[in-house]
């Protein structure tokens, strides 16, 4: 057992009060993993609360229905007191509470994207794991603690979301026992999947004409890429969780390596800025080089970041940063 695990599973033992944390426009793995952690620790007898920003409340509609038990909109008073653990944040500044925790004592920090860069007290960063809540999951297991219906619901929406349904390149025979593990604990994997993938609100659908409707293939469609903004969303009532899976349409486009998708921010901190959504289809670019260079991160072939620059320069730096890793040809001189 490495000593970051071991120094971890001490801390869970140990500390009695703990906020949980995950970045910012939390995705399946980020809320799973919020959750199965806070069940964890309940079942260790801890006084423990997992905060989400308001500004990424209410949830995106398919994750609205796990146990939010423990749920806080704001840092605790006494959090000078408590361990903070930061779930599936590859930096600190992905969560925009971190200067309100930064009086912690202990800060652990479990991650499984490969460029974490370890700002915690702990860290134990496992680029090897599937998604993060397959790293709670192990915990469990080495803690004792039975996992209870809830807490298995909120690790398989993350393990599914995280691998694309078992079809990404980070899903490894340990995904698999994890997930029949689960499914053995009595996962509603039908009831699971029609909330995730089928459940479709109108406004998503909309949503996604939209979006269809407006792609740009740059390069010989090297890049396919796709742009929503704000007023699109009113114009049928979509809120931003709606704009779920546009993407993944974009990445089935044939000749694409990168999908990109660009939609504004309509609140919070970033308001009015642009998130920026990138995919590869193969190992041939890491589009987590990408977003760090504008102050973001991710995974090789799953990253993103938020920017202020016009569609123009936006188009110009993606097609260079694709271009450079691909052949090292600056975008000017490809067609």
């Amino acid at each position: 057992m490495s000593g970051e695990r071991q120094a971890v599973l001490e801390r869970l033992r140990s500390d009695a009060r703990f906020v949980l944390l995950a970045h910012e426009s939390p995705d399946g793995d980020a809320i799973g993993s919020l959750v199965a952690t806070q069940g964890l620790l309940t079942a260790l007898g801890k006084d423990s609360v997992m905060y989400v920003s308001p500004a990424d409340l209410p949830l995106a509609g398919e994750y609205r229905a796990l146990s939010l038990g423990g749920l806080v909109k704001t840092i605790p008073a006494d959090v000078a007191e408590r361990t903070v653990i930061f779930l599936d944040c590859g930096n600190i500044d992905r969560n925009s509470a971190a200067p309100a925790v930064a009086a912690a004592a202990n800060t652990i920090n479990i991650d499984h994207h490969h460029d974490n860069t370890r700002f915690g007290t702990v860290n134990l960063v496992e680029p090897g794991a599937s998604c993060t809540a397959e790293i709670i999951w192990g915990l469990a297991g080495e803690l004792g603690v039975s996992l209870t219906r809830d807490m298995c619901e909120a690790l398989y929406i993350a393990l599914i979301t995280d691998t694309g349904r078992f079809m990404y390149d980070n899903t490894t025979s340990r995904s698999h026992m994890m997930a029949a593990d689960l499914l053995s604990q009595g996962v509603d994997v039908e009831g699971v999947y029609r909330r995730l993938y089928e459940d479709m609100p109108t406004a998503r659908l909309e949503l996604l004409a939209i979006a269809l409707g407006r792609i740009e293939r740059y390069d010989f469609g090297v890049i396919s890429m796709t742009t929503l903004a704000a007023d699109d969303f009113r114009a049928v009532e979509a809120d931003e969780s709606h704009s779920e899976g546009v993407i993944d349409e974009l990445r089935k486009l044939g000749g694409t390596k990168v999908a990109a998708f660009v939609r504004e921010v309509m609140s919070g901190p970033h308001e009015g800025q642009w998130k920026v959504s990138l995919r590869a289809t193969d190992d041939d670019v890491d589009v987590s080089l990408i977003a760090r260079e504008q102050g973001g991160g991710g995974h090789r072939r799953a990253a993103g970041f938020v920017t202020t620059l016009p569609h123009e320069e936006l188009v110009a730096f993606l097609r260079g940063a694709v271009a450079l890793q691909l052949d090292g040809t600056p975008a000017a001189t490809v067609g």
